[in-house]
């Protein structure tokens, strides 16, 4: 199995208990935050809190979880790049080899009436955008998921191949980055109509 380490960390739970399951069945190390950890957990799947791996607790009311580099570090780093394995090396972190992510609901949320602007403000993710797009950036090494439906297919090619072949890695990416841009827009037109 390619994949060895995974983070999941969703705002949309659909599915993720299975998938949990499945990847510890096939003996993958899962790493995660919050209420998916909880979600997980409470299906009695082994798991791994963020804050464990980081060393630092989340904080700011969960403002800052997986901002950090033994996370970033070991989504970015390029397997392939000596230097690279080095500074994992030197500064104890292990790759993450899956990250499945999506965002806080900021639309659904801007979408209630009478929301405030500390609600709105609140549901704007951060370290979310930043796991995605750091995966994607690196989709040769790191599968990224941003869309539950996307579940049983990557199960069914971790079953079959043991491994995600580089052009669904490549789509995946794809999806991924369109997913943080769509999040962005919807953002920049909710402070357009507040400066409206």
């Amino acid at each position: 199995m390619a994949i060895k380490r995974a983070l999941l960390s969703v705002s949309d739970k659909r599915g993720i208990v299975e998938l949990a399951r499945f990847l510890h069945d096939k003996g993958i190390e899962i790493i995660s935050t919050g209420g998916t950890m909880k979600a997980i957990e409470d299906a009695g799947i082994p798991v791994t809190y963020v804050s464990d791996v980081t060393g630092t607790p989340e904080m700011m009311d969960g403002r800052v979880k997986t901002l950090n580099p033994k996370i970033h570090g070991g989504i970015l780093a390029v397997r392939s790049n000596p230097k690279h394995m080095e500074d994992m090396k030197k500064n104890g972190i292990k790759p993450i080899d899956l990250v499945v992510c999506n965002l806080y609901p900021f639309e659904a949320t801007i979408a209630k009436p009478n929301v405030t602007e500390a609600e709105a403000i609140e549901n704007i993710d951060i370290g979310g955008p930043c796991m995605v797009r750091a995966s994607a950036k690196n989709f040769h090494d790191v599968v990224v998921i941003t869309n539950p439906d996307r579940y049983a297919s990557l199960m069914k090619m971790l079953d079959e191949k043991g491994d995600v072949d580089l052009k669904t890695r490549r789509m995946l990416a794809h999806e991924a980055f369109a997913h943080t841009a769509h999040y962005d827009t919807a953002i920049s037109a909710y402070f357009e109509k507040l400066l409206s």
